[in-house]
Protein backbone atom coordinates (compact mmCIF):
# COMPACT_ATOMS: atom_id res chain seq x y z
CA UNK A 1 0.00 0.00 0.00
CA UNK A 2 2.99 2.54 0.53
CA UNK A 3 4.32 4.57 -1.95
CA UNK A 4 6.77 5.76 -0.34
CA UNK A 5 9.79 4.02 1.17
CA UNK A 6 10.54 4.60 4.49
CA UNK A 7 13.67 6.58 2.85
CA UNK A 8 11.55 8.67 0.97
CA UNK A 9 9.10 9.61 4.52
CA UNK A 10 11.99 10.44 6.44
CA UNK A 11 12.83 12.95 3.62
CA UNK A 12 9.90 14.34 3.60
CA UNK A 13 9.12 14.82 7.30
CA UNK A 14 12.84 16.34 7.42
CA UNK A 15 11.30 18.57 4.60
CA UNK A 16 8.73 19.58 6.55
CA UNK A 17 10.79 20.05 9.59
CA UNK A 18 12.77 22.27 7.97
CA UNK A 19 9.73 24.02 6.56
CA UNK A 20 8.56 24.85 10.03
CA UNK A 21 11.90 26.23 11.09
CA UNK A 22 10.81 29.04 9.44
CA UNK A 23 7.49 29.94 10.24
CA UNK A 24 4.71 29.57 12.98
CA UNK A 25 3.23 27.70 10.50
CA UNK A 26 2.24 23.58 11.25
CA UNK A 27 2.37 21.60 7.99
CA UNK A 28 0.99 17.50 7.78
CA UNK A 29 1.03 15.33 4.92
CA UNK A 30 -1.72 12.24 4.55
CA UNK A 31 -1.42 9.96 1.94
CA UNK A 32 -3.96 6.75 1.24
CA UNK A 33 -4.80 4.70 -1.25
CA UNK A 34 -8.31 5.52 -2.22
CA UNK A 35 -10.48 8.90 -1.84
CA UNK A 36 -13.40 8.07 -0.37
CA UNK A 37 -14.96 11.62 -1.53
CA UNK A 38 -15.97 12.71 -5.22
CA UNK A 39 -13.97 15.76 -4.13
CA UNK A 40 -10.62 15.05 -2.75
CA UNK A 41 -11.03 18.78 -0.59
CA UNK A 42 -13.59 17.58 0.71
CA UNK A 43 -11.80 14.34 2.07
CA UNK A 44 -9.10 16.73 2.82
CA UNK A 45 -11.07 18.78 4.92
CA UNK A 46 -12.32 15.74 7.11
CA UNK A 47 -8.51 14.82 7.48
CA UNK A 48 -7.98 18.25 8.38
CA UNK A 49 -10.08 18.31 11.24
CA UNK A 50 -9.13 14.56 12.12
CA UNK A 51 -5.46 15.57 12.39
CA UNK A 52 -6.19 18.96 14.57
CA UNK A 53 -4.73 21.36 12.29
CA UNK A 54 -8.00 23.46 12.67
CA UNK A 55 -6.43 23.45 16.69
CA UNK A 56 -3.26 25.64 15.82
CA UNK A 57 -2.87 28.84 18.02
CA UNK A 58 -2.91 30.88 14.90
CA UNK A 59 -5.51 28.75 12.97
CA UNK A 60 -2.18 28.34 10.19
CA UNK A 61 -2.10 24.75 9.36
CA UNK A 62 -1.62 23.52 5.87
CA UNK A 63 -2.45 19.46 4.80
CA UNK A 64 -1.00 17.96 1.83
CA UNK A 65 -3.48 15.08 0.76
CA UNK A 66 -3.14 12.18 -1.43
CA UNK A 67 -4.99 9.29 -2.61
CA UNK A 68 -2.48 7.92 -4.92
CA UNK A 69 -4.74 5.11 -6.61
CA UNK A 70 -7.23 7.91 -7.51
CA UNK A 71 -4.51 10.51 -8.39
CA UNK A 72 -6.37 12.76 -6.55
CA UNK A 73 -4.57 15.51 -4.30
CA UNK A 74 -5.68 18.73 -2.14
CA UNK A 75 -3.75 21.81 -0.82
CA UNK A 76 -5.67 23.42 2.52
CA UNK A 77 -5.38 25.44 4.57
CA UNK A 78 -6.94 26.71 7.90
CA UNK A 79 -9.16 29.74 7.82
CA UNK A 80 -6.06 32.29 9.46
CA UNK A 81 -3.93 31.33 6.22
CA UNK A 82 -7.21 32.19 4.35
CA UNK A 83 -7.88 35.41 5.80
CA UNK A 84 -4.44 36.90 5.02
CA UNK A 85 -4.19 35.36 1.32
CA UNK A 86 -5.53 34.36 -2.21
CA UNK A 87 -6.16 31.08 -4.29
CA UNK A 88 -2.72 32.36 -5.82
CA UNK A 89 -1.00 31.57 -2.91
CA UNK A 90 -2.08 27.76 -3.37
CA UNK A 91 -1.73 27.96 -7.18
CA UNK A 92 1.63 27.35 -7.57
CA UNK A 93 1.95 24.95 -4.50
CA UNK A 94 -0.70 22.63 -6.65
CA UNK A 95 1.40 22.85 -10.03
CA UNK A 96 4.38 21.56 -7.89
CA UNK A 97 2.18 18.70 -7.05
CA UNK A 98 0.56 18.31 -9.89
CA UNK A 99 3.58 18.35 -12.35
CA UNK A 100 5.65 15.69 -9.97
CA UNK A 101 2.65 13.16 -9.04
CA UNK A 102 1.79 13.51 -12.73
CA UNK A 103 5.27 11.42 -13.52
CA UNK A 104 5.14 9.19 -10.26
CA UNK A 105 7.57 11.52 -8.37
CA UNK A 106 5.61 11.79 -5.31
CA UNK A 107 8.83 12.53 -2.97
CA UNK A 108 9.85 15.35 -5.03
CA UNK A 109 6.55 16.90 -5.31
CA UNK A 110 6.11 16.90 -1.50
CA UNK A 111 9.14 18.04 -0.97
CA UNK A 112 9.21 21.03 -3.07
CA UNK A 113 5.68 21.92 -2.63
CA UNK A 114 6.15 21.80 1.29
CA UNK A 115 9.38 23.85 0.66
CA UNK A 116 7.50 26.52 -1.26
CA UNK A 117 4.66 26.62 1.54
CA UNK A 118 7.41 27.71 4.12
CA UNK A 119 8.95 30.36 2.20
CA UNK A 120 5.04 31.78 1.99
CA UNK A 121 3.90 31.07 5.10
CA UNK A 122 7.29 32.72 6.43
CA UNK A 123 6.20 35.87 4.96
CA UNK A 124 2.71 35.75 6.79
CA UNK A 125 3.85 33.99 10.30
CA UNK A 126 6.77 34.56 10.54
CA UNK A 127 8.06 33.19 14.26
CA UNK A 128 7.54 35.01 17.42
CA UNK A 129 9.39 34.24 20.20
CA UNK A 130 9.45 30.72 20.83
CA UNK A 131 8.43 28.20 17.95
CA UNK A 132 6.25 25.59 19.28
CA UNK A 133 5.79 22.57 17.27
CA UNK A 134 2.21 22.23 17.88
CA UNK A 135 1.52 19.08 15.79
CA UNK A 136 3.63 16.04 15.40
CA UNK A 137 5.63 16.64 11.54
CA UNK A 138 4.95 12.83 10.53
CA UNK A 139 3.11 11.56 7.40
CA UNK A 140 -0.15 9.89 8.54
CA UNK A 141 -1.53 7.21 6.81
CA UNK A 142 -5.42 6.78 5.73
Amino acid sequence: MFILSEIQQKNIVNAIHEAEELTSGEIKVHVEEHCPSANPIDRAAEVFRYLSLDKTALRNGVLFYLAYEDQKFAVIGDEGINRKVGQDFWNSTQEILRENFRIGDFENGFIRAIEETGKKLQVYFPIQGVNENELPNDISFG
